[in-house]
């Protein structure tokens, strides 16, 4: 991901119309795909020969005890630590599996790519991660592959070729519907708002922005794309990040989406202190439990996500499934625990589900 075609982005959309503007498609050459603008189903896709990465030398451990080693993007932040449980409950599970989950405090793509080498030198049976950078991680995770160690992504992905599956928490195309109709019906279809991600080089967060603005200028076309910013994966520096785009834009800005599960509350947080609950909406990304305070307050109506927990479970599973040679190249689907049967897709990607929408009424419900 270009980090300067995303600069130019924020300032073109800045100066104009943000749907007006030439279809940004993320700067990674992917297409992008909106889906119907009402509740119609969208066409199905053509099925894709499997692309993903082959494993070289890999041990016969079928239904054999398994290590692994889960390297997310961070540690010490609620949405990984319910993706972890959700690994250590599929492994408990399943008996046979066992799992570390290791990686960097701060959501850098170099201390990760430590962590992971690290393990190939120490030896696992398969690596589990989520990438800070799909393209920066590819060259270690194909060294994982030529060492004969298994290697399956979940939440943000790699370049195909450098990871086996991929596990898919929500297509892109869903998550972008979700969120630009939540913020359309919140803030107004003529309103502006402005976004609050990770990096611009975080590949889960791109595709949704890419697909944001492709359904955007589709389905709400008035809407006015103010801004883009980055915010690490910190809640400090999310929070000022929000607070300087409400200072920034005063009442222009009607809306701030948070892409990460830190940004989404972080920027309720800035609302709220700003004396603004109301008047700027806060859609976003992020886990029941940081956003209670804030939805319970009717600050923030729309929380948009899927379980990480079942996130991680599925993960595992799929691992479990590809060592044990039950997932192979060209299978449409794979058993997966409790959460039954799941979909292949786009060739090498398992997707989980559709996106789900916490709101007042039912996130009292959910406890991650």
């Amino acid at each position: 991901m270009k980090t300067a075609a995303l600069l130019i982005l924020g300032a073109a959309m800045a100066s104009s119309s943000a749907m007006a503007a030439d279809k940004w498609d993320g700067a990674d050459d992917l297409p992008t795909n909106p889906l119907p603008c009402d509740a119609s189903p969208p066409a199905a896709a053509a099925a894709k020969p499997y692309d993903g990465g082959k494993v070289i030398g890999a041990s016969d451990k079928a239904g054999k005890p398994i290590t692994l080693v889960d390297v997310p993007k961070l540690i010490g932040i609620g949405y990984f630590n319910a993706t972890s449980k959700g690994i250590q409950d599929a492994a408990k599970e399943l008996g046979n599996v066992k799992v570390t989950t290791d990686g960097p405090t701060e959501a850098k793509i170099d201390e990760q790519i430590k962590f992971i080498d690290n393990y190939i030198t120490r030896g696992v049976d398969g690596i589990l991660f989520a990438a800070n950078d799909p393209v920066a991680i590819a060259p270690v995770l194909k060294k994982a592959l030529s060492k004969g160690i298994h290697v399956v992504g979940y939440d943000a992905n790699a370049q195909p070729d450098a990871r086996e599956w991929f596990v898919n928490q929500a297509e892109f195309n869903g998550i972008a519907k979700a969120m630009v109709d939540a913020m359309a019906k919140e803030a107004g279809e003529d309103k502006g708002f402005a976004i609050v991600t990770s990096t611009f080089t975080t590949p889960n967060q791109a595709r949704w922005i890419a697909e944001m603005s492709a359904y955007a200028a589709k389905c709400h076309p008035k809407l006015k794309w103010l801004e883009t910013v980055e915010a690490q994966e910190d809640n400090v520096l999310s929070f000022n990040q929000a607070t300087t785009l409400i200072n920034k834009y005063g009442d222009k800005l009607a809306g701030l989406f948070g892409m990460t599960s830190v940004a989404t509350p972080a920027s309720g947080e800035a609302v709220t202190k700003a004396g603004l609950c109301g008047k700027v909406a806060v859609v976003g990304l992020a886990t029941p439990n940081a956003m209670k305070p804030y939805v319970n307050a009717g600050c923030v109506k729309s929380v948009v996500l899927w379980n990480p927990v079942d996130l991680g479970y599925a993960a595992t599973y799929v691992m479990r499934a590809v060592v044990d040679g039950k997932l192979k190249p060209g299978a449409t689907s794979v058993e997966a625990g409790k959460l039954g049967k799941l979909n292949v897709i786009n060739g090498s990607e398992i997707l989980l589900g559709s996106p789900f929408i916490f709101t007042k009424d039912n996130i009292k419900d959910f406890d991650f």
